[in-house]
């Protein structure tokens, strides 16, 4: 069969792409485009996760779509409540008759000669399981995939794990069937993840334990946002929602900022907080106390402080401590204590892969990450016509997502008023020195600096973990600034 054609291929159905396919038939009317997606539903994330509580650590009307407000009432809302909004906004928009299900791209290559890619994925047939290979080929790859894999999270290889008689479960592959009431439960790991379950399950177990390493900042956060819901009584819904979501952008700026100014002023508020709700005489200095600095690495948000409440109650308890081995029982810490358990939930965190997993050719020859740097934390030096969605470690990933999206929408719309056919960021600039791409302390980034593009020491190659400045540059910045050239494949009006 011959190759399926659109102008744009969008890569991944979940909060992502369903966003950028929005903003693509609003500002690229004309443009023809499909979403390839490698599950069998829209969701990305907040489909995949199961697992007790799973919630979103944003408020939502950060994590919200600019475009659609968010009218629930809680402020970090629950995974099936961010499920049904992204799949209303995609229905509601006609954008989920563009999705083609069940297809997992693994080959994308781009040829100067065609100034087209040439996309292979593999369609797995829901109803039989069979596979098939398929071909599409696109004048533009907005890659929307996010960047980590979805089919295997990451566990450590602990000893004697094949010892441990209970039940190991990871978290990105919760079973539907599994009971924990009564049980004895230990939650490996330290992060948004751990302090969700916990919460959410000791409500029915016999006791659970958030067994950790080292600590993470931890914060307690209303559930429910008083101002946002306020303004609700008084303006239309629309503008509401772009106020609350104005008032938290600038709120975890300031936050941010403040956190890397003065990290003892916030670790101080942060200890005194945490002092309240936690009982007389509790070691926070043991259990909460991180090794590095406020927002070096993302801050946990936990609403109401459900997860102190837990602990206060005798329903959970925090270990802060490392394993020597899992034995029959449970686990044995180097310390000498012993855990047991029932259920083991390795809290562990993902595994970072970018492009879906996908490998890139430009011209016939192999793109190896490594060797790219990105351009305005979006697109790969060298590699034509594409482009990738990484939002914020420090704030929402939607507020990211969308500029990613508009701005991609205005270059296609540059490339159209001029008869452009090509972009591609050239690294050429001697002066620009490389760094990683994520400056971030998070383990499943240090596992894969070697496998992820670099940044540059200076705009555009920088990676920005700035709203405001993104906003104007992406936004209003020239499109054509030296770096990002342009090129035609025919002389406009030409033959």
């Amino acid at each position: 069969m011959d190759p399926q054609h659109v102008d744009v291929l969008i890569i991944g159905a979940g909060l992502s792409g369903i966003g950028a396919a929005w903003h693509l038939q609003q500002r690229c009317p004309s443009k023809t485009f499909t979403l390839l997606e490698a599950r069998d539903a829209i969701g990305g994330t907040w489909d995949l996760f199961r697992y007790p509580g799973i919630r979103s650590d944003s408020d939502m009307y950060t994590f919200g779509y600019r475009f659609r407000p968010w009218i629930g009432r809680k402020a970090l809302a629950d995974g099936p409540s961010i499920l049904s909004y992204v799949r209303d906004t995609a229905r509601e928009a006609g954008i989920d008759a563009r999705i083609r299900f069940g297809h997992r791209v693994h080959r994308a290559a781009w040829s100067s000669e065609t100034c087209r890619w040439t996309v292979q994925a593999t369609r797995t047939d829901a109803d039989t399981g069979d596979e098939h290979e398929v071909t599409f080929t696109a004048g533009f790859v907005l890659n929307c995939s996010g960047y980590y894999r979805y089919d295997a999270g990451y566990t450590p290889d602990f000893a004697g794990m094949d010892r441990f008689e209970g039940e190991v479960v990871h978290p990105q592959h919760w079973p539907e069937d599994l009971d924990y009431a009564g049980k004895t439960v230990v939650v490996i790991g330290s992060g948004a993840t751990a302090v969700t379950l916990v919460p959410a399950m000791a409500e029915s177990t016999a006791h659970i334990t958030m067994l950790q390493r080292s600590p993470t900042y931890v914060a307690t956060v209303p559930g429910e946002d008083a101002i946002a819901i306020g303004l609700r009584r008084v303006l239309p819904a629309s503008a509401a929602y772009t106020v609350a979501r104005w008032k938290n952008i600038l709120r975890s700026i300031w936050i941010y900022e403040l956190s890397q100014r003065r990290p003892e002023t916030v670790k101080a508020y942060l200890r005194a907080e945490l002092i309240k709700q936690l009982p007389d005489g509790y070691p926070v200095d043991v259990h909460f106390k991180p090794r590095y600095g406020p927002w070096d690495q993302r801050l946990c948000a936990v609403p109401d402080g459900d997860l102190f409440a837990a602990i206060r109650e005798g329903r959970a308890s925090v270990v802060t401590d490392t394993i020597e081995t899992f034995t029959e029982t449970g686990i044995q810490l180097t310390s000498g204590q012993h855990l047991d358990a029932d259920i083991i939930v390795t809290a562990t965190g993902f595994e970072l892969q970018m492009m879906g997993g996908a490998d890139l050719f430009v011209d016939g020859e192999p793109v190896r990450l490594a060797d790219c740097m990105t351009y305005k934390g979006m697109m790969l030096s060298e590699v034509p016509n594409a482009a990738f969605t990484v939002g914020y470690t420090n704030a929402s990933w939607t507020l990211k997502a969308d500029l990613v999206s508009e701005y991609v929408c205005r270059l296609i719309n540059h490339m159209d008023a001029h008869g452009y056919d090509v972009i591609v960021a050239r690294d050429d600039d001697p002066s620009v020195q490389r760094t990683p791409l994520l400056d971030f302390g998070a383990g499943y980034v240090k596992r894969a600096l070697d496998r992820l593009p670099g940044q540059g020491s200076k705009f555009p190659w920088r990676l920005r973990m700035n709203y405001l400045a993104d906003l104007v540059a992406l936004r209003f910045g020239r499109l054509e600034d030296g770096v990002m050239t342009f090129r035609r494949s025919t002389p406009k009006g030409g033959a």
